[in-house]
């Protein structure tokens, strides 16, 4: 009988699978390695929750995010703790916020001492492999990831410049999106000895919104409806907010919110239309029951509300993202979970999934429980932080928390200024609170309880 290494007797029992009678010895083991589930990660920029039909969206269809829900879990209320590209998905990566993992603003580089759960998978034994959009300034390349093929920065909707491997840089014809999922279906079809971990993360739908030819119709005959806080007249809300440069009209591709919204879920049925194809050759290559399959976004995004576009503020429609998930070896079929989950969440629950040890230095929770379906102790709140000032877009440095019932937000640089909303009776987020003396020891708890949270989270600004 085969001794087993060390590494593999930390990772077993740390995830309770050795025996206590360790004479199961490797067949035990080898066992346990062919149980490990792939994993297939998919990730929009810029979609919010409801970007998804399954979600409620009463225009755009999205039959194959659909399908992962219906085959799977709907989380109802999946954050970010930073609503920005390059931040969230350091936070997805790391499993740290972003005051612990340091990449503040768009374009920094993720310092290499900074692990993510994909090169740990790797060490695990996983056969790692990353497409898409890494939107960090290092893209990616120096993460010796078994297969890459990405691109620099933002890249390009038509004929992007693309890099595989260690390859140079090159001009692909087409649409990004079926060009990154042509090169993950070719990953897949490779032959595998080890359990893998594909990320595939689109451009799509991120500004500015160019959707394959075949969608440039759709939509051609509807006129869009405003949400219900479009006429926002900000009365009551801080000057941060009403100088938050990114209203609808005051940009060239931005001009209208019909124009705007119609690019916007042309380029999401794109990517549903990708996602099936994926979904199809898992199918095909006899994937279906060992592979988990996750769907969600980096961060979300203004559709018209209070007349904006973009995210970076604290409100529901910039911070709230989907989250789907398919195991069917775990996940009760069509069930949805209304329980807070975190972007800094993802990485170790992958990792326990995986049977990999969590580092202690992540922030996140593993929610395997919870894709077990089991009644648990969860969050009740949540830290948010954001850090990009002067930056795109003039929303000032703020930080804040969420409750399930209220949002405490403070804008901590001078002139501070504060936002109080009750999510229970003000679901939209029209009326500030702050000021109304009824409502001054809610704000002193979650003053004092967000103090608590960065205390928690080791906040090197605190």
């Amino acid at each position: 009988m085969k001794t087993i290494t060390r590494r593999e007797f930390i990772r077993y029992s740390s995830a309770g699978i050795l025996s206590s009678a360790v004479g199961l010895g490797l067949h035990s083991c080898a066992k346990k390695e062919a149980e490990r589930p792939n994993f297939v990660f998919f990730m929009t920029d810029d979609q919010r929750w409801d970007g998804m039909s399954c979600a409620g969206n009463q225009i755009l269809k999205t039959p194959n995010m659909d399908r992962i829900t219906q085959e799977g879990v709907r989380f109802e209320n999946m954050f970010v703790t930073t609503s920005l590209c390059s931040p969230s998905r350091a936070s997805f990566l790391t499993g740290k916020y972003v005051h612990n993992h340091g990449i503040r603003r768009n374009g920094m580089m993720l310092p290499m001492e900074e692990k993510t759960f994909l090169e740990m998978l790797k060490d695990e034994g996983y056969e790692t492999a990353f497409v898409g959009k890494w939107h960090m300034q290092d893209s990616g390349r120096n993460r010796d990831f078994d297969y890459y093929f990405g691109f620099r920065g933002q890249g390009r909707y038509y004929n992007p410049v693309i890099a595989e491997n260690d390859g140079p840089d090159i001009e692909y014809t087409g649409h990004v999106t079926d060009i990154l999922t042509d090169h993950a279906i070719n990953f897949l079809r490779r032959e595998h000895n080890k359990p893998f971990c594909l990320l595939l993360w689109y451009k799509a739908p991120h500004r500015s919104w160019l959707a394959a030819e075949r969608f440039q119709d759709l939509y051609k005959e509807i006129k869009m409806p405003k949400p219900v806080t479009f006429n926002d007249t900000y009365e009551g809300k801080p000057d941060a907010v009403k100088n938050a440069d990114m209203k609808i009209g005051d940009f060239k591709d931005v001009p209208d919110l019909d124009t705007f919204l119609k690019n916007y879920y042309r380029c999401l049925v794109g990517v549903d239309e990708n996602v099936g194809r994926v979904l199809n050759i898992l199918d095909q290559l006899g994937y279906y029951d060992n592979t988990v399959v996750i769907y969600s976004g980096d961060n979300g995004f203004f559709l018209g509300e209070h007349h904006f576009f973009d995210k970076r503020l604290m409100y529901e429609e910039s911070i709230r993202v989907p989250l789907l998930v398919r195991y069917p070896r775990m996940i009760k079929m069509g069930t949805t979970n209304s329980e807070m989950v975190l972007n800094v969440d993802v990485a170790p629950t992958i990792l326990n999934l995986a049977s990999a040890l969590i580092p202690e230095t992540m922030d996140g929770m593993n929610f395997k429980p919870l894709l077990e379906g089991k009644k648990i102790e969860w969050r009740e709140d949540f830290l948010y932080e954001y850090y990009e000032y002067p930056g795109a877009h003039s929303v000032r440095k703020n930080r804040g928390i969420r409750t399930k019932r209220w949002k405490y937000i403070h804008f901590f640089e001078e002139p501070q200024e504060f936002e109080l909303y009750d999510l229970q009776y003000d679901p939209n987020e029209i009326r500030n609170l702050i000021n109304e003396p009824v409502y001054k020891n809610i704000v002193v708890y979650l003053k004092n309880r967000m103090t608590s949270l960065r205390r928690e989270l080791k906040d090197p600004d605190l």
